[in-house]
């Protein structure tokens, strides 16, 4: 991803966002040419000539000082994750060398993070990676998510599943704010590692095959995912409305484990109760049956 364009067009949206009144300026009438912010205004609330943010928002921002960034960052009413987002933009500016695009490499999940996702029995627990695929996941997780793993696709990533696939719709009860959700979480990590080629590929790949993704992606919006509330809809135990807390793995860079529960005493409590025993049949007969011993062939194993 070019981090010129990508600059010039964050900080583009974000002008257009801001008008006179919530900056605080005077209007003097007349029709103004843009939606938001003029350059010159942004320049004034920042403390930098006109000139110099010209040169911010046309996309280099090589060697800018941290006090000038959040000057931008306060004169642009930057939340926290557009403020990350813009210092992230301006670090990847400052690499005095750019990296080669990286393979698509699928991180491997250690086996004590296995381990530990399977000692969750109570909640669905998963971990994911910066572009949303699912490298591991315990038993209700893969029963929560089971219409998404129901696909082919290997690892199963949340953007593919929501943009297109047709079952999202049903899954997520509010899909706009899913869809704008998940977009805003690729385009933060866009941010945070430009040169990430399995990144730059599922953005492409959505881009042509979804107008929905495309529209999303466009604006340039950005989010954390720390910690929250979702609404599902499972097509076996039905609504479902779950608090979530997101942990990266400090010891796996970009890996980050995510871990549902609900209410103590609530309807959702019920209904994961229901899911994890559906899931515990569920694979039980996926599994392919195991020859007994009486009906193997040769002799029986000698007992040590």
């Amino acid at each position: 991803m070019d981090n010129q364009s990508e600059t010039r067009d964050f900080l583009a949206t974000r002008r257009a966002k801001i008008t006179p009144e919530q900056a605080g300026l005077p209007v003097y009438g007349g029709n103004r040419r843009v939606p938001g912010l003029r350059r010159g205004e942004v320049a004034m609330l920042a403390g930098v000539s006109v000139e110099y943010y010209t040169r911010l928002e046309r996309g280099n921002l090589s060697g800018v000082s941290e006090g000038v960034l959040e000057a931008l960052a306060q004169a642009l009413q930057l939340d926290e994750a557009e403020r990350a987002h813009l210092f992230d933009l301006a670090r990847a500016a400052s690499t005095t060398r750019k990296p080669q695009r990286r393979r698509p490499a699928v991180q491997p999940v250690r086996a004590s993070v296995q381990l530990m996702l399977d000692a969750i029995t109570n909640a669905p627990a998963f971990v994911r990676n910066g572009r949303l695929d699912v490298l591991a996941a315990n038993q209700l997780g893969r029963a929560m998510y089971s219409e998404m793993y129901g696909g082919p696709a290997r690892p199963a990533n949340f953007a593919r599943f929501l943009f297109l696939d047709d079952r999202s719709r049903g899954f997520y009860p509010d899909w706009e704010r899913a869809a704008n959700d998940t977009v805003a979480i690729l385009r933060t990590e866009a941010g945070r590692d430009p040169y990430d080629r399995g990144l730059t590929d599922l953005v492409g790949e959505l881009s042509t095959r979804s107008e929905e993704f495309r529209t999303r992606w466009a604006a340039h919006n950005v989010r954390l995912h720390h910690t929250g509330r979702k609404h599902f809809r499972h097509p076996v135990v039905g609504d479902l409305h779950l608090m979530y807390e997101s942990l990266d793995l400090s010891a796996d860079a970009g890996l980050s484990l995510l871990v549902y529960t609900a209410e103590p005493g609530s309807p959702t409590g019920d209904a994961l109760r229901l899911l994890a025993s559906w899931a515990a049949t569920h694979e039980s007969e996926s599994q392919p049956a195991q020859p007994s011993a009486a009906t193997q062939s040769g002799p029986a194993p000698l007992q040590q």
